[in-house]
């Protein structure tokens, strides 16, 4: 009966959840949130308000696997995109940290939700006060789930307004981190039973300016076994030679665009840059 009740059911529906933020379920299971609203926690400075980024993301089990507003960083947040150094006229600002520039809801273009896939495209701004000074398209693929994992296809869009728009990773220590990144909820045991994995095999340490092709974190969430890998794409600038940021302690992946090395967004030259999330149940990283 039970069964007969769960085929029942569609397989992808998106719903709002009434708090700014778009949930995506399949079968009625929660898959994530896209958070569209400027999000604030209670006893952070209103300067730390977000938007455009997905938090919560679940494995297909539905263990939680990110985590946002954490103190040890406060700035991640769940799966995201952002620079620490963006230039608009020789003014730099920080969309990573949210100093002087914020991302904002414009629009949707589409919510699909069909019986193997789920597609989200939105249409967002760079605002710096009032001012757009990029617009930027994010358009998110969810696929039903295989086996014990799900794969979610990002393809975000930048293109500049008016003016030109520098964007760098951080100079911070020459680490260059910045672009699409997860950051992961907390695992059982910590740094310690925290495992990186990349087509190298097991990384020890963490990385810093790393080149990869793809990297998974994965441990034990309240119990439960699961993680996440990301895999840049072919298609974006600099592959394979593309940096990446890893780390154990406070689970965080990183595959960075453009690294320490300056790109321009052009007015009517949209940059594209494209990922894949696997999320995955048990502890065996998909090949």
């Amino acid at each position: 009966m039970m069964l007969c009740l769960l085929l029942m059911l569609p397989a992808f529906a998106f719903r709002d959840t009434g708090h700014q933020s778009l949930l995506l379920e399949d079968r009625g299971k929660p898959v994530y949130e896209y958070n569209y609203g400027m999000v604030l926690k209670p006893g952070f400075p209103a300067e730390m308000s977000r938007s455009g980024y997905l938090h919560p993301v679940y494995a297909p089990d539905g263990t939680l696997l990110t985590d946002d507003f954490n103190p040890d960083h406060a700035h991640h947040r769940g799966i995201s995109w952002m620079w620490q150094v963006v230039k608009v006229d020789g003014q730099s600002y920080d969309l990573w940290t949210v100093k002087g520039i914020k991302s904002k809801f414009v629009k949707w273009i589409a919510r699909e939700a069909k019986s193997s896939t789920a597609r989200l495209e939105v249409e967002n701004g760079w605002f710096v006060g009032d001012r757009k000074v990029v617009v930027e398209k994010a358009n998110i693929v969810a696929h039903a789930v295989e086996g014990n994992r799900r794969r979610l296809d990002f393809e975000l869009t930048f293109e500049a307004v008016s003016s030109p728009v520098e964007i760098t990773g951080t100079p911070d220590g020459k680490k260059g981190f910045g672009g699409f990144c997860m950051r992961f909820a907390p695992r059982d045991g910590g740094k310690a039973e925290t495992v990186i994995t990349t087509e190298n095999g097991k990384s020890e340490k963490d990385g810093v300016n790393e080149p990869h092709r793809w990297a998974a974190v994965s441990g034990t969430f309240q119990g439960k076994a699961a993680g996440a890998r990301i895999d840049d794409s072919p298609s974006n600038p600099g592959y394979p030679n593309n940096g990446w940021l890893l780390r154990h302690g406070f689970g965080f992946l990183n595959p960075y665009f453009p690294g320490l090395n300056s790109y321009t967004i052009q007015p009517g030259k949209p940059l594209k840059l494209r990922y894949t999330v696997t999320l995955f149940t048990g502890a065996e990283v998909p090949k």
